[in-house]
């Protein structure tokens, strides 16, 4: 299978890499002015923005790492009933 150019990328994926970034910058916005104390997925939130500035070809990979929990011990019990799609939310 041949590879796409840049353009051939560009024209096909950057309308909706555009309004997924807008719709982020809102979600950002919406948190900023909220009340309250920042919590983990926040914090795992912005780590994963870290993440799409860096270097290489993997950062798919970087970001989903940002929000992974990297642990391999069992906690002996569950603490919550649902994921809640970022690491450190008490298990």
């Amino acid at each position: 299978m041949k590879r796409m150019t840049r353009r051939q990328v560009l024209d096909l994926y950057f309308l909706d890499a555009r309004h997924k970034l807008i719709e982020i910058a809102a979600f950002l916005d919406r948190v900023g002015r909220a009340s309250g104390r920042e919590d983990f997925r926040a914090r795992a939130f912005r780590r994963a923005l870290r993440e799409l500035n860096g270097r290489g070809n993997d950062r798919a990979r970087r970001v989903l790492l940002a929000f992974s929990d990297l642990t391999t011990e069992p906690i002996p019990k569950a603490t919550a009933t649902g994921a809640c799609g970022a690491a450190g939310g008490g298990g």
